[in-house]
């Protein structure tokens, strides 16, 4: 029977380093209160690498009186190039802070019936995008020791610090600008897989605000991320009257923009498009494609919020307006 090594200890990371235990502790656990000199610090840190020692998480957490993970709900529904390098820096960031980042999925599971399972781990906190997290939510989570709740979406939420997202501001910036190219007959592409509607009606409702008391007419276009379905909508395009589409973002604008050419139809001269987000592969095509510059919060500066909000549960939810959004305008409009 093969025997198992033995696994190490601090005390043998201690022992190899020439070191007390509770500097490998310091050293390991990032403490930032105590100074220890540099070369001591790198003599702890060969040691544990050279015994393969990794601090005991639980351990850690028993003598802080919380965890250090930090809890992120997978997104029910498809995200982006853009969401997704948000979530690499604010990952970043919260590990400089010394937090463990875990993604987790719900399987099934949402809002507040949701909330009960992330509570059984024991995070610190917890990160929710999108909607759908109520106060109960919220309470279930504090109860059981979350330190802060924040949430990512188009609405806040009672007891959580909120970032809001202002997709109007999306549509409204896009029916702005096709307004002003002299399109009058614009088509809004909506997303027709679920999950999506949090994000694409509000963006809707911005065109429409944005038309409100012209001349103008906007026309919702539900739109499934296929060739398949692209292609029969553009197949309808010219009987449709239509002369210019907002499409949910870059993704729906460029499967629509190509179905189109493949109809026949002269973009921008027969169809303006735009979309939003300002994906690279935009910029990429021929003709390149018009969108809204979307700014989201700095991962760093969300690291921060959630580092603030453990050292101090009590203080009062943050909330922040966030989501810039800006016309970079192409030859595609």
């Amino acid at each position: 029977m093969t025997q198992l090594p033995n696994t190490p200890t601090s005390a043998d990371v201690a022992r190899l380093a020439g070191v007390s235990r509770a500097t490998v502790s310091y050293v390991l656990n990032n403490a930032g209160t105590v100074r220890i000199s540099e070369p001591t610090r790198r003599r702890v840190r060969e040691a544990a690498r050279e015994l393969g020692y990794v601090p005991h998480a639980a351990a850690r957490s028993l003598r802080a009186g919380h965890s250090r993970m930090v809890l992120m709900p997978a997104p029910s529904i498809p995200v982006g190039p853009l969401y997704g390098a948000f979530i690499n820096e604010l990952q970043w960031a919260l590990g400089r802070l010394d937090y463990t980042v875990v993604q987790y999925g719900s399987g099934g599971l949402e809002g507040d019936e949701a909330a009960r399972a992330w509570a059984e781990l024991r995070p610190v906190a917890v990160l929710v995008p999108g909607a759908g997290l109520g106060p109960a939510g919220v309470q279930v989570l504090k109860r059981s020791g979350v330190r802060a709740v924040v949430t990512l979406g188009p609405g806040r939420v009672d007891g959580a610090h909120a970032l809001l997202m202002d997709h109007d501001a999306v549509g409204h910036r896009a029916g702005r600008h096709l307004y002003e190219r002299g399109r009058r007959r614009i088509g809004v592409v909506m997303p027709a897989e679920a999950g999506l509607d949090a994000f694409s009606r509000p963006r809707l409702a911005g065109v429409r605000q944005a038309l409100r008391g012209t001349d103008a007419t906007a026309t919702e276009l539900p739109l499934r991320y296929t060739e398949e379905d692209a292609g029969r909508l553009a197949g309808r395009w010219r009987e449709s009257g239509l002369d210019a589409v907002f499409a949910y973002n870059d993704e729906y604008a460029m499967l629509l923009l190509r179905a189109l050419q493949d109809e026949g139809l002269d973009v921008p001269g027969d169809v303006a498009v735009i979309g939003a987000d300002d994906l690279m592969l935009g910029r990429l095509l021929r003709p390149r494609l018009s969108t809204v510059h979307i700014e989201l919060p700095s991962g760093r500066c969300l690291a921060e919020l959630v580092d603030r909000a453990v050292r101090d549960p009590a203080a009062e939810p943050e909330v922040h307006q966030v989501l810039g959004a800006t016309v970079v305008r192409r030859e595609s409009s």
